[in-house]
């Protein structure tokens, strides 16, 4: 079990670092780290995938140029 949360845990914070090119693949990422950031911390995997989808695309929006 241990293993499993460790492995979301490195497979979150990878998708977070990666913001992706077009809005779909932002979204996407951001979905994925958001879902595995939820697991980690037991909460709500659809809320944290819409988060994190939101964030990402609403931060690469913002900062286009740390996004590339």
């Amino acid at each position: 079990m241990r293993k499993a949360i460790l492995g979301t845990g490195v497979v979150a914070l990878v998708a977070l670092a990666g913001c992706g090119q077009s809005t779909g693949e932002q979204a996407l990422l951001g979905a994925g780290g958001g879902a595995g950031a939820s697991v980690l911390l037991s909460g709500n995997v659809v809320a944290g995938a819409l988060v994190g989808a939101a964030g990402n695309v609403l931060y690469c929006d913002r900062f286009p140029s740390r996004c590339n």
